[in-house]
């Protein structure tokens, strides 16, 4: 059995870094182990031009330890409002890398989101013609329907009709988290790929509820059902290139989660490689780790793999820190998996 496994440096498809003192505090911890991450958008207030995307960009270059070669990758917030020219001249100045769909009130500081479709139709078509790539949070919003079973209703009602009215248009299908999602990526073709996070690699929604809620858990879109579960490690590792690595470590203050009306996001950038490698152990297939972690993304993305490495070395468990401090008084938890990680990583 490997005992030690090297993968070119990887990257993160799907990230939230926030702004002020928490920015300062969590980018270190995805530059420690990333070479690129798409950075969401939905800051107070939104990233919604080039201008922003250029400015958000530097707050977060200022916020990186000396020499750690991160390259934040940023995107858009999609309104009603967007301005297509705006779009793509910062998506042709290398500004921006993409652009992300909320609909508006699914998730963290979603409100400014679209709320009708096809008023951002004309836009959506003008990324089609540059190569923009379009990422989704893919669930409706729709007070009828059950919070599990958002993704799967979004996929019919709007993702199929966006791509079906939109040829050309590429897609990535940010947070998969149901065996439909998995169909659906999976026949896609070329034009249209998924990110798996890595909580949603190891919870089901009885971690968050079983024998008291655990707000760190919580996250949206929501863990599902044991069988959804299985079928994202089926499809993480399965090598298949429609498939890569999007995080979505979202922070947030750890007395806004454990609260009433408690915040959804789960905070894996510290610990995510070792978590993976442990994951892809146990599916049997540490071999397709890196087609999942450093290959499929930059391959979808169009752009080149990276050229570093990091080497994952498997020994006595791990120990990470429980919490990364915030300047002011705050804590961020970091994700616990709820077993052992022996997969340590070096450069």
């Amino acid at each position: 059995m490997s005992t030690q496994i090297t993968l070119r440096r990887p990257d993160d498809w799907h990230l939230h870094l926030r702004d002020g003192a928490m920015l300062a505090a969590v980018a270190p911890e995805t530059a420690r182990h990333f070479a690129r991450a798409i950075i969401m958008p939905n800051l107070v207030p939104p990233v919604v031009t080039g201008a922003q995307a250029a400015a958000y960009r530097t707050r977060i270059l200022n916020a990186l330890p000396d020499g750690c070669g991160f390259t934040p990758l940023m995107t858009l917030y999609l309104t009603e409002a967007t301005d297509a020219d705006d779009l793509a001249a910062a998506h042709a100045a290398g500004i921006i890398t993409a652009v992300k769909l909320y609909p508006a009130g699914a998730t963290t500081n979603s409100a400014s989101g679209v709320t009708n479709f096809d008023k951002v139709r004309p836009v959506l078509e003008r990324m089609a013609e540059i190569g923009c790539p379009l990422c989704v949070h893919g669930e409706v919003v729709d007070p009828a329907v059950d919070i599990f079973d958002r993704e799967a209703v979004f996929i019919d009602r709007v993702l199929d009709p966006i791509r079906r009215a939109t040829p050309g248009l590429r897609v990535v299908m940010e947070h998969i988290t149901t065996s439909q999602g998995v169909d659906y990526a999976r026949a896609g073709g070329p034009d249209l790929g998924a990110t798996i996070t890595t909580h949603h690699l190891v919870i089901n929604r009885n971690h968050i509820l079983v024998g008291g809620i655990k707000p760190h858990y919580y996250c949206l879109p929501v863990a599902k059902r044991e069988e959804h579960r299985q079928a994202l490690l089926a499809a993480a590792a399965s090598g298949e290139p429609t498939f890569f690595l999007g995080t979505d470590s979202a922070p947030h203050p750890d007395h806004l989660k454990e609260h009433a009306c408690g915040c959804a996001g789960c905070f894996t950038a510290t610990n995510t490689l070792s978590v993976l490698a442990e994951v892809f152990e146990r599916e049997g297939a540490l071999d397709r780790l890196e087609a999942f972690t450093s290959l499929n993304g930059p391959a979808f993305y169009g752009l080149p793999v990276n050229e570093g490495t990091v080497t994952l070395t498997k020994g006595a468990p791990v120990d990470y820190p429980a919490k990364i401090a915030v300047e002011g008084g705050d804590a961020v938890t970091v994700f616990q998996p709820g077993f052992p990680l022996h997969w340590s990583v070096s450069e």
